[in-house]
């Protein structure tokens, strides 16, 4: 085959632009896998195998964690933040935190149900999981909860969309947009395609063909909003329904963030050249990359635990037990009230102050609300673990 040839090939990998009836140009894409098949030699098997050790050291750094859902509780509202913020959220991690304590500030960002609802989504996405494969139901399942009374609710929530939807910056229309997906006619025969491609039995390494779904996600865009949102949890989910992680620690949203020009521009060579290769590769980068930060994060989270353990058992007297009780609690709850720690202690609410200002003076918890009523009282140092960057913590070993 000729250079010349092998370029055409290569152009409509993806699929092609087809001329509508009024007049714009909307993508149609090619059922997966791409053909050629990708090319797998050289830069994009040695990621492939970094990757797929960097998962597997995740998965059992995670393991080592006493209780792994204390990292996987913040873990999915550092990935709620993210994922938002990649679509113009203001809302910070902090904001979701103290919005799910009932905090309510005249500062707070209004669209921080945004990510309450995304946080909603995932854990119930998760749920759903156990009973339904990764699909088109599930996917409109997770739409619905999305976007289900905050902004977008206008927008047919779970529902495939009817009408042509494009992507440019400001207002633009169909003809100046810079991408447009397929037109309404054909959303629902290249979502079929894909949920096939999902569970077709093939010997396509599982990263790659979760690289290649969610690039396609994202090309359909099979809804009015959100579609970003899904197509980066639609990731999480299928590590998880194909058991390459216990639990779902994997997001890549804070990498996607961090490269934002650089995740749309791969996406759209794709399109554009049928440039698989080169998003794949962006892709595992970002697989490599966050594996190893949540490594460390788990880490970090084990040393933070045996530290502030130990500066109870040497510092509470016979309030010890009742310490620990509530430094375990704040792992998933890491705001908190005097009320909150006398429900987990079973005290008295004189008792409970007491315990919150020795952890106070312990520099566990920090007061917030700066009121004298109705007080709340944050785990900064544990917070702190799920900003990006994610900061890098000696990692101390359990005694």
């Amino acid at each position: 085959m000729t250079e010349s040839a092998l370029h055409s090939d290569n152009q409509y990998r993806a699929g092609r632009y087809v001329r509508q009836m009024t007049g714009y140009r909307a993508f149609i894409p090619a059922p997966l896998p791409p053909e050629p098949p990708i090319d797998l030699d050289g830069r994009l098997r040695k990621l492939l195998s970094d990757a797929d050790r960097a998962l597997g050291r995740l998965d059992g750094a995670v393991q080592t964690i006493p209780d792994p859902d204390l990292f996987v509780y913040m873990y999915i509202r550092q990935e709620a933040v993210f994922s938002s913020q990649i679509e113009g959220t203001q809302s910070s991690l902090q904001d979701l935190l103290t919005a799910e304590a009932d905090i309510f500030s005249a500062g707070r960002p209004g669209d921080v149900d945004e990510l309450v609802n995304y946080v909603r989504a995932m854990n119930s996405g998760l749920e759903w999981l156990e009973r339904l494969p990764v699909s088109v139901r599930l996917i409109r399942n997770i739409h619905g909860e999305l976007l289900d009374g905050v902004r977008g609710a206008d927008k047919m929530p779970g529902e495939i969309r009817t009408s042509q939807n494009w992507i440019g910056s400001g207002p633009v229309g169909l003809q100046d947009a810079t991408f447009v997906p397929p037109p309404p006619m054909e959303v629902g025969n290249t979502l079929a395609n894909l949920e096939t491609f999902l569970h077709a039995q093939d010997d396509i390494p599982l990263l790659i063909k979760i690289g290649l779904a969610h690039a396609q996600f994202e090309t359909i865009h099979p809804f009015l909003d959100g579609n970003g949102r899904v197509g980066r949890l639609l990731i999480t989910f299928l590590l998880c329904e194909r058991g390459v992680l216990l639990k779902p620690v994997l997001y890549l949203s804070a990498f996607f963030k961090r490269n934002r020009s650089e995740y749309y521009d791969r996406l759209q060579a794709v399109r554009d050249t049928g440039d698989w290769e080169q998003w794949l590769e962006f892709f595992l980068r970002g697989v490599i990359e966050v594996s190893q930060q949540a490594v460390d994060t788990a880490r970090a989270i084990q040393s933070l635990r045996e530290r502030h353990r130990n500066a109870i058992t040497e510092e509470l007297g016979r309030g010890v037990a009742n310490g620990h009780r509530v430094l375990e609690q704040l792992y998933t709850r890491p705001i908190v009230s005097v009320e909150d720690v006398r429900a987990i202690t079973g005290t008295t609410y004189a008792a409970a102050n007491q315990l919150v200002t020795r952890f106070q003076e312990l520099g566990i918890l920090t007061e917030i609300t700066g009121r004298k009523r109705n007080r709340r009282f944050s785990y900064d140092s544990y917070i702190a673990l799920f900003h990006d960057p994610v900061p890098h913590i000696e990692w101390i070993a359990p005694a």
